[in-house]
């Protein structure tokens, strides 16, 4: 990646506001004292659902239209009282709101879709039992979850964050509302990014967080400040316009997304400058220029940026020698086992892939035309909506719609930006996504 306060010429792309900041931003102003103005959050399927919970919660949110900022009254505490909180898809709600419910009074039962209920939650489960919460979890600890709360001490817990690095964030964020704090533990954590996001956050709210020699954290007692603050645009979502700009030979810039980002998912660019793109990081703004054919040839461990490494994937096939992705285990258990269901929608284009507990390889060769299966993932739509993008009549998307999880207008976006290009759309699916 190279830094430039130039942020280029080209194409500017829409993107929404980031989902893991939207969602952490919500906790912590719920758990702050006062009133935080949320502006310009994520309006999703996730973000809706994660503000639906928390208002079942009794936190109030006001504001104007919906796109332009929300209003949080916050109480300094735990929630109270007694309900019933439907996660939808979220499975930050599943994994940010257990913890939060337990730091007050009252029983609370989480439960989620059939695709939530499937996703590993017992980490969280076993590390509330350990604080001395009342919890009664679903089969293999998951889904539903009922929280019977009196309040947390606090104290000294180890943390399973093998699988995701969410419950380690849930239980960070409701920390500084025990009655001692906490200080955690951590049996080795994927997606380090997203826990430093969390840390960033609680600081600009007001809590006491260091880092500990061992790779712990210690989290002091205090609770919250009310804060307003700006969402940035998701960095996750950019990257499918970065890999279209690249595999199409365009240049596309996304404002708002600069290198004090907070989000580590724009270090996807430093894999796409390895493939031959042209990266520019301001302090504004990024831009990628596509420079020729894709470059493969190389090993890439995209393991701290997981939620990108469909993207790369994706348009893998495009490039001049194999592509491997290696340290994405985890994304196996995320909305979709999302190695098998890459490599099985690759193999369906005619690419020969090879994939293993925790890696993919892919490599390049001719396309044939293939109905992509989306596991009402979004990140899959999404993903192999590039390579649609660059081998014109090759991809049509089972399920076009599952981006509305977190970007309604995925493929409006997309079409305005890439008018030229055939988008793997029916007109029939086309014309749904707009009802």
């Amino acid at each position: 990646m190279t830094t430039d306060t130039d942020s280029g010429i080209g194409s500017t792309a829409r993107i929404p506001g980031s989902k893991s900041l939207t969602n952490r931003v919500l906790l912590l102003a719920a758990a702050a004292n006062g009133v935080s103005r949320l502006r310009a959050p994520l309006v999703s399927d996730d973000t809706l659902a994660f503000r639906t919970a928390l208002a079942e919660l009794g936190v109030r949110m006001d504001g104007g239209p919906l796109e332009e900022y929300w209003d949080v009254t916050g109480t300094g505490r735990g929630p109270t009282g007694r309900a019933r909180v439907w996660c939808a898809d979220a499975g930050t709600a599943a994994r940010f709101l257990p913890p939060f419910a337990a730091t007050g009074h009252g029983s609370f039962l989480f439960d989620g879709s059939e695709q939530l209920r499937a996703r590993p939650q017992a980490p969280l489960s076993d590390a509330l039992l350990g604080l001395g919460t009342r919890v009664e979890p679903g089969p293999g600890g998951g889904l539903p979850l009922l929280v019977r709360a009196d309040g947390l001490d606090g104290g000294e817990i180890t943390v399973d964050s093998r699988m995701s690095s969410q419950y380690l964030s849930g239980l960070l964020m409701a920390a500084p509302l025990m009655r001692r704090g906490l200080r955690v533990r951590i049996r080795r954590l994927v997606s380090r990014p997203y826990a430093d996001m969390t840390l960033a956050l609680m600081r600009r709210f007001g809590a006491r967080v260091t880092e500990d020699g061992d790779g712990g954290f210690t989290v002091e007692p205090g609770g919250y400040t009310a804060t307003d603050v700006t969402v940035e645009p998701d960095a996750s979502t950019a990257s499918y316009f970065f890999a279209a700009a690249t595999v199409t030979g365009r240049t596309v810039t996304v404002p708002g997304l600069g290198a004090d980002s907070t989000q580590g998912d724009l270090r996807f660019v430093d894999v796409l400058a390895r493939a031959g793109a042209q990266v520019r990081v301001g302090p504004d703004a990024t831009t990628v220029t596509g420079c020729g054919p894709l470059r493969g040839g190389f090993d890439v461990d995209m393991g701290d940026i997981s939620d990108t490494f469909m993207t790369l994937a994706a348009v893998a096939p495009l490039a001049d020698a194999p592509i491997t992705i290696r340290g994405i285990g985890h994304a196996r258990l995320k909305e979709s086992d999302r190695i098998a269901a890459v490599a099985a929608n690759l193999r369906s284009c005619g690419v020969a892939t090879r994939e293993g507990p925790d890696e993919i390889t892919i490599h390049p060769g001719p396309l044939r035309p293939a109905r992509i299966t989306c596991f009402r993932d979004h990140r899959i739509a999404m993903a192999f909506s590039v390579l649609g993008l660059a081998a014109p009549g090759v991809v049509t998307l089972d399920d076009p719609r599952c981006v509305t999880k977190t970007f309604p207008g995925f493929h409006t976006e997309l079409r305005r930006l890439f008018p030229s290009h055939e988008l793997p759309l029916t007109a029939t699916e086309s014309t749904e996504e707009h009802r």
